[in-house]
């Protein structure tokens, strides 16, 4: 059986560094371990308890939270925008935390990494994803990190998945992920 780990990517950009950052991951995940990225975060409406209702939920938000629901684990990439969470990760984890009580994170294991232009890789906005989504629920494995800094010049001519040092990094991530499944929090 597969571990199912479902990647969010808080970058809407087609040309998206964290995009190409997941897709590597899709590419590189270790055997038994199967990386899906999100498609559909543009679509999910900000998170409004007054939709969150069963007969009227927005398509695009039940499908995310379908998603969650059958995902074993989640690997969320995330740049910084002005020194945090870019809006869109932040409003999936707002989404998959409801209804109080319910959240699809469920104390799944969850990872956060990342890349960005700054010198620190996006640190901060990181460590902001990892403390609102331990908040809503997941398990999050506070040692698992990978901040790539400076990623319009490192990445400017070569994907992520292209990096020998960052394929390396990132298969460790997947697989120390996904060896958390089914581990007690």
């Amino acid at each position: 059986m597969s571990v199912r780990i479902l990647a969010l990517v808080g970058s809407l950009r087609a040309g998206s560094h964290n995009r190409q950052l997941a897709e590597a991951a899709v590419k590189l995940a270790p055997e038994g371990a199967e990386v899906e990225v999100f498609e559909g975060l543009a679509d999910i409406p900000f998170y409004n308890e007054d939709i969150d209702v069963a007969d009227s939920l927005p398509a695009a938000a039940a499908k995310l939270r379908e998603a969650a629901q059958a995902a074993d684990a989640f690997l969320l990439f995330s740049p910084e925008y002005n020194g945090t969470i870019p809006a869109v990760l932040k409003n999936a984890i707002d989404w998959l935390s409801r209804p109080y009580g319910a959240s699809t994170f469920g104390g799944k294991p969850v990872a956060v990494i990342g890349t960005a232009y700054g010198q620190y890789g996006g640190v901060w906005a990181q460590d902001e994803a990892r403390k609102a989504v331990g908040i809503a629920g997941g398990n999050v494995i506070e040692d698992i990190k990978l901040s790539i800094p400076g990623s319009v010049v490192r990445f400017a001519e070569t994907h992520p998945a292209d990096d020998t040092e960052v394929a390396a990094q990132l298969t460790e991530v997947v697989a120390r992920l996904h060896g958390n499944v089914g581990v007690a929090a």
